[in-house]
C-alpha cells in the first residue's frame, strides 16, 4: 500500500487545498462497499491514515481478509460487517447510512451500477427528493481555482427538471468546499438563446429558476460557450456582461457525452487531476476508479467529509 506520506501534491494544487480544508474536522464514518481486492482496501486505509474517514468494511469477511493478506495490509483494527455477496454489501451500506451508523459511502470492488441500484431502491435505498448526480472537482493547472464539472457520469440526457437538481447538487458541493456563492456557467455551443438548441433554452430557464428561488446559493448565467465560461478575454470579446463569464466555479454540461469528453480532455491534454463525488442521496458517495491516483482518492474522501458535515438531505417521501 502507498503510504500517505510518500506522495506530494503539485505546488498550489487545488486538490491539496481540499485536503487542508478537511484536516481539522473529525473523520467521516464511511461504509466501504465490497472491498475484496487490495486496491479498494488500500484506498480505505490511505484515507483513514490521512484522518479523512473512519472506514467500516462491508462485504464477505473471508474475501476481505484474504485480499488484505494478499497485499500485506493490516485491517485488524477496522470494523467489518460480514455480508454474503456484493449485492448484500451495497444494501447493508445503505442501511448503515439510514440508521445513522455511517455518513458516507465508498465504492469498493463492485460495479457502479450495482451500488447505485441499492442506493436508488424505493424502500431500502437512500433516495431524496432530488435526482442524484456526479460532480468532478478538477484541478486544472492553468485555472486559478477548482473547476466543478457536472454531470459527466450518471444522468445521460437530463431534462430541465433534472438539470435543476444537478445544478443545486453542484452548488451544495461547492459551498461545502468553502465557495460562498458558486458561479455556475450553463454550457452550450453558443452564448445566445436559439429555439433550435435545447441546451440554450434550458440555460435560460435555469437562470430564471434561480431568479425565482427554485435554485439557491449560487449565481447562474447561460447559455455560455466553454471559452466564455472560463476566459474573461473571450467573454469580453463577445461583449458578455456577467459576473459568471470568465470566472466560473461550476460548469453544467448539456449531457453525459459532452461532460465526459470535457472532463477527459482536461485530464489528458491539460494534465488536470480530479476528485469525484455523487450528490443528491442521503449521504455523499465516492465512486473511486481503479485508475485514480492516491491524491485523487484522498481528495474525493475530503470532499465527502466536507459534504457530510454540511448537512444530510432528507429522505424521499
Amino acid at each position: 500500500m502507498s503510504d500517505v506520506t510518500d506522495w506530494k501534491a503539485p505546488p498550489g494544487s487545488q486538490l491539496e487545498r481540499l485536503l487542508g480544508l478537511a484536516r481539522a474536522p473529525a473523520p467521516v464514518r464511511t461504509a466501504v462497499v465490497h472491498p475484496v481486492d487490495g486496491l479498494s482496501l488500500a484506498g480505505a486505509l490511505e484515507a483513514a491514515q490521512a484522518g479523512l474517514i473512519a472506514p467500516v468494511l462491508v462485504g464477505p469477511a473471508a474475501k476481505i481478509h484474504a485480499a488484505a493478506k494478499a497485499v500485506d495490509l493490516d485491517i485488524s483494527g477496522l470494523e467489518l460487517r460480514d455480508t454474503p455477496h456484493s449485492h448484500a454489501a451495497a444494501a447493508e451500506a445503505c442501511a448503515l447510512v439510514r440508521s445513522g451508523a455511517a455518513a458516507a459511502i465508498m465504492k469498493g470492488a463492485l460495479h457502479t451500477d450495482e451500488l447505485l441500484e441499492a442506493v436508488i431502491h424505493p424502500a431500502l435505498g437512500l433516495r431524496t427528493e432530488r435526482r442524484m448526480s456526479h460532480v468532478f472537482i478538477i484541478d486544472v493547472p492553468t485555472y486559478p481555482k477548482p473547476l466543478l464539472v457536472t454531470d459527466a457520469a450518471i444522468n445521460i440526457a437530463p431534462d430541465l427538471a433534472t438539470k435543476r437538481d444537478i445544478v443545486q447538487n453542484a452548488i451544495d458541493c461547492a459551498r461545502a468546499m468553502g465557495v460562498e456563492r458558486p458561479k455556475v456557467a450553463i454550457l452550450a455551443a453558443v452564448e445566445t438563446v436559439n429555439p433550435k438548441m435545447t441546451a440554450t433554452l434550458d440555460a435560460a430557464a435555469l437562470c430564471k429558476m434561480a431568479d425565482r428561488g427554485q435554485i439557491v446559493g449560487g449565481a447562474l448565467d447561460g447559455p455560455l460557450a466553454f471559452d466564455n465560461a472560463i476566459s474573461r478575454e473571450a467573454a469580453e470579446a463577445k461583449h458578455i456582461v456577467s459576473d459568471v463569464a470568465g470566472d466560473a466555479d461550476i460548469l453544467l454540461v448539456p449531457d453525459i457525452e459532452s461532460g465526459n469528453m470535457l472532463a477527459k480532455q482536461l485530464f489528458y491534454l491539460a494534465r488536470a487531476q480530479s476528485a469525484g463525488i455523487v450528490m443528491g442521496a442521503q449521504a455523499p458517495i465516492m465512486l473511486t476508479s481503479r485508475s485514480d491516483g492516491v491524491l485523487s482518492r484522498l481528495a474525493s474522501c475530503a470532499v465527502a467529509l466536507l459534504v457530510a458535515q454540511a448537512g444530510r438531505l432528507k429522505p424521499a417521501r
